[in-house]
């Protein structure tokens, strides 16, 4: 090879490895940059206050949550927000990856935890009374939210103003413990399966203290939210309702507004049974979600610490009475798995 040729063919090497140098690293640059830019994050809700009042309440969600991912690194460009038509549906849009976050009960985590995974648990504002006594929560006074912070609370079963409820009311305030006859005579209102407070931990209530679950009981109802539950309470249409415990706190005003009910729901209601402590909501994610990764799992879960530390982030997530998050654990819902457990084995 001449002398000439030769350094042609030395140019043309380093032409050629400057061309695939450039590419490679654009492509990889590229690469980098599209990882930390999501075209669209999709936010699912359970339907366990009025959907209409969780779209409006949450829709600043939109840009409060980009706003704090871009700290963190990250563009988002859409954050959708949609409320599941069930606890069911919100699991299931998880499981399959229609759905990258969800706010969801432990009960329906639990359930769908194959194709979920627990990020964060939510915390709440204490109330002044945690007794497993029913009687205790019926003194006629308000239950009250405290300073403090709770990452559990309780069922309540909460008894109407029907002649049915009053007559559980005055056995369990006189110090009478309720037969299961009392239990099964009356109508109960039962909220989605995957619900820990509107059914899970009132099964394993019933399975202590009656060898029982809800399956057992003759005359139920399924609500499809806690608001219409309180409705039909106030109405007399079901005599019991198992929910979270500061439900009464929430249905306070609409007791006399809404239901147009002539006393106080304090007065009007109480509590008959009360269940063991469960750990509260989750914010967790889709194991099959296109967007996860642990990387980003971390700043999202940074991003929805932060958020809620924010005035327009605590009006947001007042939606569901929360007021902060903490990292979660997986274990934190054993209880919740222990209940399902024992629904299925009551089931065949």
């Amino acid at each position: 090879m001449s002398k000439n040729a030769k350094t042609l063919a030395g140019i043309v090497i380093v032409i050629i490895v400057a061309i695939a140098a450039y590419f490679g690293f654009t492509h990889t640059g590229s690469k980098a940059a599209s990882d930390k830019t999501i075209k669209d994050l999709k936010v699912y809700f359970v339907p366990s206050t009025q959907p209409d009042k969780i779209v409006t309440m949450t829709a600043p969600m939109k840009t409060l949550l980009k706003d704090e991912l871009k700290k963190e690194g990250y563009d988002v460009k859409k954050v959708d927000i949609k409320v599941g038509t069930s606890y069911e549906a919100a699991g299931e849009a998880l499981s399959s990856g229609t759905a990258d976050i969800g706010f969801i009960p432990g009960g329906t985590y639990v359930m769908y935890q194959d194709g979920a995974k627990v990020l964060l648990t939510a915390t709440r504002a204490a109330l002044n009374k945690d007794s497993s006594d029913a009687a205790k929560w019926n003194d006629g006074k308000a239950t009250e939210l405290t300073n403090g912070q709770s990452s559990k609370y309780r069922s309540l079963f909460i008894a109407g103003p029907s002649a049915k409820g009053q007559a559980l009311a005055k056995k369990v305030n006189a110090g009478e413990k309720l037969t299961w006859e009392d239990l099964n005579s009356a109508k109960w209102g039962l909220s989605s399966t995957t619900s820990s407070a509107g059914y899970i931990y009132p099964s394993l209530w019933l399975n202590k203290n009656y060898n029982k679950t809800v399956s057992n009981l003759k005359n139920t109802v399924t609500l499809d939210s806690y608001g219409s539950g309180m409705a039909r309470l106030a109405s007399g249409q079901i005599d019991v309702m198992p929910a979270y415990g500061d439900a009464r706190v929430n249905f306070a005003k609409m007791w006399t507004t809404d239901y147009k009910q002539p006393k106080s729901i304090w007065e009007e209601t109480n509590v008959i049974g009360v269940s063991q402590e469960i750990y509260n909501d989750t914010i967790s994610v889709s194991k099959k979600s296109k967007v996860m990764t642990p990387e980003f799992e971390k700043a999202l879960s940074k991003a929805f610490i932060n958020l809620a530390k924010t005035k327009e982030g605590k009006k947001v997530i007042a939606v569901y009475s929360h007021e902060g998050y903490e990292p979660a654990k997986s274990s934190n819902y054993d209880g919740e798995r222990a209940a399902q457990k024992l629904l299925k084995s009551s089931q065949k």
